[in-house]
């Protein structure tokens, strides 16, 4: 319902009620401009682009903290995260109203958050943007985001550092020893670092060979259905991880000093105390780089992306050979044999027609 009447003053009042029933209204000196005005306000509504006026008031970090309110469903980690990366977005968009920010924008931030940050730190941080954008669309906010593939960062992917067998051994012996299984699970099993040091001895089967991961540090469900996968171990492999249970008598299959369960970060800074230790390493090795090298093992087994995948417990072939692709042995010299094979028998069966 919308009407435009004029005052006793003479200005022009127009006036309409949203779906929810509640009455808006402007004054307007002219009836064309109020009239419009009105045409504008049908138009969006019909177009499904109407936004409330009071709630497109509100500016970035106000729809930011409302955000994260609803956000706080989600595990604690998670939250901690995206509390960091709203941050960031609050220091620039801040006061900035939710209406009014432009793709442009969004560009040249992405351009300034690259001299502080790393791309895939940029990415992270966009990407946390266009979610809170998307649900503030969603929320009928806005009537639409300002972030898209265009206005999207590079990732700044790059491939992974591989350690050599030597190299993982060389880690082995330098860490630890209460803390040397936690190097095996991440080379030969493909545990993330949370997981390895949150592996309880009950999930670990040592009489038949198989690892399944139920948990991640201190003591949270894994995040994915995939990621619980359980993972075979051959007899030898699960012998060592074994003889560190027996010495320490741990409830967790990595512990500390005392045998009682460890942290991450204490994985972490064996890892960069001891990575010096191993020539040939570099300065930012991390645990999860042990990941990588197991990759490589099974690829250059032969082994197909799917089991690699499995193996990996990533949630599709696609991040496995984003990834990993390049590792793949003699890609070049498979395609170019493909092609000769087409032209050699295309040379075969013109000889046979001039014979």
């Amino acid at each position: 319902m919308a009407s435009i009447q004029k005052r006793p003053d003479g200005v022009w009042r127009a006036r309409y009620r949203d779906d929810a029933g509640k009455e808006h209204a402007r004054h307007f000196q002219r009836k064309v401009d109020a009239q419009r005005w009105l045409d504008e306000v049908t138009t969006s509504v019909v177009t499904g682009t109407y936004v409330d006026p009071k709630t497109a008031k509100l500016t970035v970090g106000e729809w930011c903290d409302l955000w994260l309110v609803g956000y706080g469903t989600r595990r604690a980690s998670t939250v901690r995260q995206a509390t960091v990366h709203v941050k960031v977005i609050k220091e620039h968009f801040g006061t900035t109203r939710l209406s009014a920010v432009k793709p442009s924008d969004v560009k040249s931030w992405t351009v300034q958050l690259r001299q502080t940050y790393a791309p895939s730190t940029t990415y992270a941080i966009y990407r946390r943007l266009a979610q809170v954008m998307g649900d503030a669309v969603h929320d009928g906010i806005i009537p639409r985001s300002p972030c898209s593939r265009r206005t999207a960062p590079a990732q700044g992917q790059q491939r992974p550092y591989v350690a050599t067998t030597d190299q993982v051994w060389g880690l082995y012996d330098a860490f630890p020893a209460h803390l040397r299984p936690a190097v095996l699970l991440g080379a030969f099993v493909g545990l993330r670092v949370s997981e390895a040091a949150a592996l309880r001895v009950s999930d670990v089967d040592f009489m038949r060979g198989i690892v399944s991961p139920e948990i991640q540090y201190p003591s949270e469900p894994l995040k994915t259905e995939i990621s619980r996968t359980p993972v075979p171990i051959p007899n030898e492999l699960a012998l060592l991880l074994s003889r560190n249970v027996e010495t320490f008598g741990a409830t967790t299959v990595v512990t500390n000093e005392i045998g009682r369960a460890t942290s991450p970060w204490a994985i972490e800074r064996a890892m960069r105390a001891h990575r010096g230790d191993v020539e040939g390493l570099p300065d930012g090795f991390r645990f999860h780089d042990l990941r990588h090298y197991l990759a490589s093992l099974l690829i250059g087994k032969g082994l197909d992306v799917k089991v690699v995948q499995t193996r990996l417990r990533h949630g599709n072939a696609t991040t496995t050979l984003n990834t990993y692709g390049h590792l793949w042995p003699d890609a070049d010299e498979s395609a170019r044999s493909a092609v000769a094979d087409v032209l050699a028998a295309r040379a075969d069966s013109l000889r046979t027609l001039e014979a």
